[in-house]
């Protein structure tokens, strides 16, 4: 599965995925739904020494995979969540969440979604980005609960602003 994600990452960076958000350096990121960490490196170029960034995943070996490469690249704003819902982080305060390949899987979408509501700034973005799921499905199941609505479509992502 690792060489499918290097392979995919030659093709097409990371980090022309994550221009599309608007990262700047200071800002409090999680990566919801982390994987292999394939965002970690880029993300910490973009928010730079100040910034801040949050992996969250289910599974333990995703979680361990991001400490090591977070080691082995001396990422040290970085820091690891082992969850399949509540994040533990404080109100209000991500600038960005991002949700990628992720939300087509998620046990409680809904649940997930009211998280991320709570965790984002009141000017924050969720960003998301899921190729098994059509455009309108997306759309519907993210905007539906009238927590989040439609702030820009890129052409890889989606991004949401909170609707309070």
């Amino acid at each position: 599965m690792a060489f499918i994600y290097k392979f995919r990452d030659l093709v097409l960076p990371r980090r022309s995925i994550l221009k599309e958000v608007g990262i700047q350096p200071g800002f409090h990121v999680l990566d919801y739904g982390c994987g292999p960490g394939s965002y970690l490196i880029p993300l910490a170029e973009l928010v730079g020494e100040s910034g801040k960034i949050y992996v969250l995943d289910v599974h333990a070996l995703a979680i361990q995979r991001v400490k090591n490469i977070a080691s082995q690249k001396r990422v040290e704003n970085v820091e690891t969540i082992l969850s399949d819902c509540r994040t533990g982080l404080p109100d209000h305060s991500m600038d960005v969440v991002l949700l990628y390949d992720t939300f087509h899987d998620l046990s409680d979408p809904n649940g997930v979604l009211k998280e991320l509501h709570r965790v984002l700034k009141p000017d924050g973005i969720l960003s998301l980005s899921d190729h098994h799921m059509k455009e309108n499905e997306i759309l519907s199941r993210v905007t539906d609960g009238g927590l989040f609505r439609l702030s820009k479509k890129g052409k890889r992502t989606f991004s949401f602003s909170k609707d309070e």
